[in-house]
């Protein structure tokens, strides 16, 4: 992996200006590496290259061959695993075990989408006398992929993955804040056999190269993951060019918790959903609704749990990383003041260790009880170790404060009662709603994506392959 240049057409290339950016280990705050500034001009040479392997060998490729290089590539991440981790966690500050879950994760990923290159079918249909009526699924061509920094390999994973698997031709720019191991990717899937241009990276910042990629008209279609403010942007650009977009745009979670759960087997999972790579997950379990008659007893337990969390460096490989940035860091605080001043009582908080640096951006899990619905704690992300819990009084109380956000991506139902649980699933409104676990041990098989503000379009599974292709109808009159 070479330092400070974009990876395209199978080769470093120097940024077109001659600049970079520095890149900081959240950690300890200091720069350890740089990588290139890119802009307009390095993704139309990115997009310039994709377009010319998409009409050339890898459009031509049939599908099966598609899958034996990404199933090469997915042996080589599982052979580079621990490097790719190191890479990972150094760049993040997540703890070396999430990092570590993360490189499977990637590696998987590609393996399921190698396994489903040539699974995906058309159909033919019924129609009028003297017709045959069949459905083919196309590759859109070339796709643009806005990668966030909080789980680089994993959201590169699954639209990248699916979207060579299915033919398209890609230009990936990641968040400049955590990349470098994706650069790392790259190296691997030309080792793979990937052919040159199939798969290109270009970093730089999202007001300049992403901007630039989402308006490029030599773009077909962009799977984008952030901020509903950047999605909207992303969205509005694309649309110029009268490009399809599938956004995932973050969520402010309820794990709903009735009196008859199994508080043993909730708790830890609670705990969990908030604090997996400090809080800065769109799926995280930011509120917990928890029954009234159950409220004290689990708030007690919670408290217990948050009290005797760690946060430290991601060498120490504790409980909790830093957050990405100063900025990020700065984020959180201002929420934690707002709570302070508007009265929320503050149930529990962990610590962060004496070995951490003091020029690292930590923060402690917190737990935040009774937040009044209304408050933006209740209904805006966070994206740091925060967990809001509140009570309510039964079915229809929960409803409303599940659904009294602007989110729609994930929720948790911890009951017993088999109806309940149906009723609740059929009516809480997200793209996926979890029965007495939360997030599925990350679910590589299992579409996601939000409705509302969470955004629109499903990635993971097998689902992520439709919105990689486009339908085409063929009719032939034989009489």
């Amino acid at each position: 992996m070479e330092e400070a240049k974009h990876f395209i057409n199978n080769r470093w290339v120097a940024p077109s200006v001659g600049e970079t950016i520095p890149v900081v280990d959240p950690s300890d705050g200091q720069i350890f590496a740089q990588i290139a500034r890119g802009t307009a001009a390095d993704i139309d040479r990115a997009v310039t290259a994709a377009r010319a392997a998409y009409e050339g060998p890898w459009g031509a490729m049939s599908a099966a061959e598609r899958g034996r290089i990404l199933a090469r590539l997915s042996m080589l991440i599982g052979a580079c695993h621990e490097e790719i981790a190191q890479i990972e966690a150094r760049d993040t500050g997540k703890p070396l075990k999430q990092a570590r879950a993360d490189a499977t994760g990637i590696a998987r990923y590609f393996e399921f989408y190698a396994g489903a290159a040539d699974k995906l079918h058309g159909e033919t249909l019924p129609y009028q006398s003297g017709f045959t009526v069949l459905t083919i699924r196309e590759p859109h061509g070339v796709t643009g992929h806005i990668v966030p920094w909080n789980y680089p390999l994993q959201i590169f994973g699954r639209s990248v993955g699916a979207a060579l698997a299915t033919g398209n031709a890609c230009v990936a720019k990641p968040a400049e804040d955590a990349c470098l191991s994706l650069l790392r990717i790259a190296e691997l899937a030309a080792e793979a056999g990937l052919p040159e241009g199939a798969l290109n990276i270009v970093t730089g910042y999202g007001h300049e190269a992403g901007a630039a990629l989402a308006r490029h008209p030599g773009i077909d279609h962009i799977s984008f993951t952030g901020s509903p403010a950047t999605g909207a942007a992303v969205t509005k650009m694309a649309a110029d060019n009268h490009i399809p977009v599938t956004l995932e745009l973050g969520g402010k979670s309820p794990q709903i918790v009735f009196a008859d759960a199994d508080f043993d087997a909730a708790l830890p999972v609670l705990v969990a959903a908030i604090v997996q790579n400090a809080g800065q997950t769109c799926s995280a379990g930011s509120r917990v609704l928890i029954e009234r008659a159950a409220y004290e007893p689990l708030m007690e337990r919670l408290a217990q749990a948050f009290a005797a969390l760690k946060v430290g460096p991601s060498t120490l490989d504790l409980d909790c990383g830093p957050l990405i940035s100063a900025k990020q860091q700065q984020r959180v605080w201002d929420f934690l003041s707002d709570a302070q001043h508007d009265g929320i009582a503050m149930a529990a908080q962990g610590e962060v260790v004496a070995e951490a640096p003091e020029a690292g951006f930590y923060q402690a899990p917190t737990l935040l009880r009774d937040v009044p619905p209304t408050h933006r704690l209740a209904r805006e992300e966070v994206f740091g170790p925060v967990l809001a819990a509140m009570p309510f009084d039964d079915e229809a109380d929960a409803l409303r404060l599940a659904n009294g956000t602007d989110y729609g991506l994930v929720a948790g139902i911890w009951t017993r009662d088999g109806a309940r649980q149906m009723r609740l699933a059929r009516r809480v409104r997200s793209g996926q709603v979890f029965i007495n676990n939360y997030g599925a041990g990350g679910g590589i098989e299992l579409p996601f994506g939000g409705v509302k503000h969470s955004g629109h379009g499903r990635e993971k599974g097998f689902e992520a392959l439709y919105g990689f292709t486009t339908l085409k109808t063929i009719a032939i009159k034989h009489g």
